[in-house]
């Protein structure tokens, strides 16, 4: 039962969250004129992160779900009153929770990275095809908020024909470009537009005066015009654990980064401790039989609360591993604690602290001494 019910709510979640996020890229098909096809391709690489972090919500789901149906049905008090252990009754859950944190572990330590990788690539080749998909005859197209271009109209082997672009992203300049023909050669990855017979001009917010270059020939690259990131370097989250784990402290953009690689590296490796964590918050709240229904709200609503605390927390010391070395310990500290309490509460250890406590003779008790 809990398994199905960790599916059910891992599929669900992660359902409704790409279809919202999914949503946000819709101008793939629109403003950018591609297929359905390159449209959930690149929404699908998303997934792999969703899952990542739907999976230990998922897990917390199903189990409070299964022990909730258990003590509904009165079948976790005669299961007590038969005698079985805590450590019984936790032997299902625990071979589904260490199942969640190895799934987790593969969408975070491979499937994830690899995915944003991916994405980065289908979105420049997107970008970068922008006048064969997006650019119509005749009409002035904003590809981007400032970027304006125009052809008249299309001649024989794709040549354009009265050409104008006017790139105003730069809010300290403005440049504009008027060409009488133009075309699109590729080399590779990239992609130019060669403009024939025309004229560059350029105006900064120092300089008034525009400055006008008169040319024959004149190769523009297009990535600049498509936020093309294919020569920009990777961001952590799109490399591998392996470049993060040997970091090339050559780079420049590797060194004025090493903190948030870092954080990176070592939140990859944390995720699945997290799925061991949700799951056995979830056993310590309702793994005793509770006869009541009032009993069962308020040790959900705890353990729901308790949930929020443990990831937020989490979250902000991943924050602080970006920022200083001595905050890694903490951060795989966190939820093995959180287990080990969750644990130790499951199994009655304070409980039975307690009992011990005040079946201990007092100081000065004729049992003293």
């Amino acid at each position: 039962m809990a398994s199905l019910s960790f599916l059910a709510a891992l599929g669900g979640l992660t359902g409704v969250i790409w279809v919202t996020q999914a949503l946000k890229d819709f101008d793939l098909l629109t403003s950018k004129g591609q297929s359905m096809l390159i449209f959930f391709s690149a929404t699908s690489l998303i997934i792999p992160s969703l899952v990542m972090i739907i999976a230990p919500i998922a897990l917390f789901a199903a189990v409070l779900f299964t022990l909730n149906k258990l003590n509904s049905d009165s079948e976790l008090v005669v299961l007590s009153a038969a005698g079985l252990s805590p450590g019984r009754l936790l032997r299902p859950f625990a071979i589904l929770m260490i199942l969640v944190a190895l799934l987790v572990g593969a969408m975070s330590l491979w499937l994830m990275p690899s995915s944003f990788a991916l994405l980065r690539n289908l979105l420049s080749q997107i970008r970068s095809d922008f006048l064969s998909r997006v650019v119509r005859e005749g009409q002035f197209t904003s590809l981007d908020q400032g970027f304006v271009f125009h052809y008249r109209e299309r001649g024989p082997g794709g040549a354009l024909r009265g050409i104008f672009m006017q790139d105003r992203r730069d809010p300290t300049r403005t440049n504009t470009y008027i060409a009488e023909n133009g075309l699109t050669i590729s080399n590779g990855s990239e992609n130019y537009l060669v403009l024939e017979k025309g004229s560059m001009q350029r105006q900064t917010a120092s300089n008034q005066d525009p400055v006008i270059v008169v040319f024959e020939r004149y190769a523009i690259d297009l990535s600049q015009f498509g936020e093309d990131t294919a020569g920009a370097p990777l961001k952590p989250r799109e490399r591998s654990t392996r470049a993060l784990l040997e970091p090339n402290l050559a780079d420049p953009y590797t060194r004025a980064n090493i903190g948030p690689m870092r954080s990176e590296l070592h939140d990859r490796f944390v995720n699945p401790l997290y799925a061991l964590a949700f799951g056995m918050i979830a056993f310590a709240a309702l793994s005793q039989a509770r006869t009541t229904r009032q009993g069962r709200g308020i040790a959900i609503m705890s353990a729901i609360l308790v949930v929020i605390g443990v990831r937020g927390l989490g979250f902000g010391v991943a924050a602080l591993v970006a920022r200083h070395t001595w905050a890694i310990g903490a951060l795989y500290l966190f939820p093995l604690l959180t287990t080990g309490a969750a644990a130790a509460y499951a199994f009655g250890l304070p409980a039975r602290l307690t009992r011990i406590t005040r079946s201990a003779p007092r100081a000065g008790s004729p049992m003293a001494g």
